[in-house]
């Protein structure tokens, strides 16, 4: 779990997603593999603090976009 978390918190780069397009999104479930080919955006938690909820959006080897919830604990920073 800490892997995947670090995962998600180094790709926490982008938080855009077009509005209107974007899939239906389903909870993450760590005991089912994901396809991922690309990472389109996943939610910014730098100033965050806690356990808060994020989404990523990403394509699969077959070009199908999907989106992910997930719980991630956030960066805790903030710009002074």
């Amino acid at each position: 779990m800490k892997t995947l978390t670090s995962l998600f918190l180094t790709l926490a780069a982008t938080s855009a997603l077009a509005a209107g397009n974007e899939p239906a999104a389903t909870s993450y479930n760590p005991a089912q593999p994901m396809d991922i080919a690309k990472v389109v955006s996943v939610t910014n938690t730098a100033t965050a603090c806690g356990v808060v909820p994020a989404t990523m959006e990403y394509v699969d080897h077959q070009g199908q976009t999907h989106r992910v919830t997930y719980e991630v604990m956030g960066d805790c920073t903030t710009d002074l």
